[in-house]
């Protein structure tokens, strides 16, 4: 049986590798380059020692907006709380996608849509084929994603990676995947600047989502004429004061799909992006792939 396709988001790796790798990673003319070196040797990693579910067939490394056009649209302070993106990442961001292209990668994006929404459409396309797809990111609202073929990875200091299916996200989250939005449109996304409703934490969203399925049969319950149906009352009032606003979080949760290609097979091309490397003066990096083509 053939390999899950690994699915990347770009995005995150190269945030979490500039911040988590010393700067002084530089190229010959003294520019950081430790979140393109990141990224890659996370991808790389993941090759070398493959996840439970196997050997990739194929890498997708997905990029896109930094925020999509819709969601700010729905919320104005969507993303409103992030820093501006450093120069110096913003640099590297710019020359990622010719790097992981020279791997023989896919390297898809959206102009109007994330990066979360390319690695969903690329997981539902690879379900829909009868493969199994394997999500490498740190965002949770991908966790609305896993199914019997598609698993978010999670990585771990000094560990293998975890993958996370249904059942582990129902331990996560007390929801089943299909539900992830409405938790998050109830409980909040600090990540993503969304506030969720006063006063309901995780568990409370979690229970009130079990009892209730969906947040629109909730909101249904919170705005009834049986004061609240049943509800406490600080919570139905939480919920009926905010009823339109925690509908737009739900759809701000929602990954979107959009139509994609057919990823590229075939093996990584190592001394392709050992060359790559070399011309961005990553000469360690080159040296390294250089290794892997010739083993």
């Amino acid at each position: 049986m053939a390999g899950p396709l690994l699915i990347a988001d770009v995005p995150w790796l190269l945030y979490r590798s500039f911040f988590a790798l010393p700067k002084s990673i530089t190229d010959a003319d003294g520019r950081p380059v430790n979140a393109l070196l990141g990224t890659v040797n996370v991808i790389l990693s993941l090759l070398e020692t493959p996840p439970p579910s196997g050997v990739a067939r194929a890498v997708v490394a997905c990029t896109g907006a930094e925020e999509a056009r819709y969601r700010v649209e729905l919320y104005p302070p969507y993303h409103a709380h992030r820093e501006p993106m450093p120069p110096e990442l913003a640099a590297q961001w710019r020359l990622a996608p010719s790097l992981l292209e020279a791997f023989g990668w896919s390297v898809p994006g959206s102009d109007d849509l994330e990066a979360d929404d390319v690695m969903y459409s690329y997981a539902l396309a690879e379900q829909r084929r009868g493969g199994r797809a394997l999500l490498l990111t740190g965002d949770r609202d991908l966790y609305g994603a896993a199914s019997e073929r598609v698993a978010v990875l999670e990585l771990r200091k000094n560990e293998s990676p975890l993958e996370l299916g249904p059942e582990q996200v129902r331990e996560r989250y007390g929801v089943a995947p299909a539900v992830v939005p409405d938790f998050i449109a109830l409980r909040g996304d600090p990540s993503d600047g969304l506030p969720g409703a006063p006063g309901i934490g995780a568990k409370t969203a979690a229970a009130l989502l079990q009892e209730h399925g969906t947040l629109e049969n909730l909101l249904a319950v919170a705005t009834s004429d049986g004061v609240g149906g049943g509800l406490r009352p600080r919570v139905a009032a939480a919920l009926a004061a905010n009823e339109q606003l925690l509908l737009d979080f739900k759809r701000i949760a929602t990954l979107q799909l959009i139509d994609v290609a057919e990823p590229l097979g075939g093996a990584t091309d190592f001394a392709a992006g050992g060359a790559r490397a070399r011309e961005l003066g990553m000469r360690r990096l080159a040296e390294r792939l250089e290794r892997l083509a010739a083993a």
